[in-house]
């Protein structure tokens, strides 16, 4: 109830400050929200569909990239050897901004979803992959010493600690992921595509259509939100004890 509230108040104060900026502007660039809103739910039909594309390029995206290189961070991080290979290799390429390399996927990819895709798994695998081997690299090794004399295998110690270890800091790194993910795609999606809601923002202001460009924008942004609101409980189910203290220290606060 407290994040449904949350988001209400943010969306009032959002919307307050862009029926502001819309008056002092007076630009057609710049349309009411109100006439912006009418226009969205009036297009969320026929913008159904280029959601959907923006979902399953984003979604298999972050799949992809995440599959990837959770294993190997988790590698480099509890490896010595490499951790010296790899991580200075990761720390050169990881700040590249990685939509430089669009062209070159266009043309060996060509214009479906494909180069979106790997345009976008490759950021996520990156930034995924910096964030899972320091988590590794940063588990306690009192803690390992104690697990190997316990005698537990090299699966054992991977299932039963550090990927437990790692998975909080994983997820924020996947809610982080969203946000960029979103950026991305917009900007594939407005160069060489005509379709997915990127396309659609992109046609509207070719067409100088600013409130279905801002009805655009709107479908975006709640398909942002959902993206984030799933990682989260996701998160919530799969770090269970992560919340655990929490929730106890609410049921006694209430009680």
């Amino acid at each position: 109830m407290k994040k449904l509230l949350g988001y209400l108040g943010a969306t009032l104060i959002t919307l307050a400050l862009w029926a502001v900026l819309a008056a002092v502007l007076r630009s057609p660039a710049l349309p009411l929200p109100q006439a912006a809103l009418v226009t969205f739910i009036r297009d969320v039909p026929a913008m159904l569909p280029d959601v959907g594309v923006s979902l399953l390029r984003i979604a298999a995206a972050i799949a992809a990239g995440t599959a990837l290189a959770l294993p190997l961070g988790l590698a480099i991080g509890r490896s010595p050897k490499l951790d010296v290979i790899f991580t200075p290799l990761s720390y050169l390429l990881y700040p590249i901004p990685k939509v430089v390399f669009l062209p070159v996927l266009l043309v060996l990819l060509g214009l479906g979803n494909a180069p979106k895709i790997v345009l976008i798994g490759v950021v996520i695998f990156f930034q995924t992959l910096v964030t899972t081997r320091d988590a590794a690299h940063n588990i306690d090794p009192a803690l390992m010493d104690t697990v190997r004399a316990l005698g537990t295998t090299r699966m054992q110690k991977v299932r039963l600690v550090i990927l437990p270890a790692v998975l909080p800091d994983l997820f924020t790194a996947l809610r982080i992921n969203v946000g960029t993910s979103i950026a991305i795609l917009f900007l594939a999606e407005s160069i060489a595509s005509t379709s997915g809601i990127g396309g659609w923002i992109s046609n509207a202001w070719g067409m100088l259509d600013y409130e279905a460009m801002f009805a655009g924008i709107i479908a975006m942004a709640i398909l942002g939100v959902f993206l984030y609101e799933a990682v989260a409980l996701s998160e919530r189910w799969i770090v269970r004890w992560k919340y655990a203290g929490k929730q106890e220290s609410g049921s006694l606060a209430d009680s």
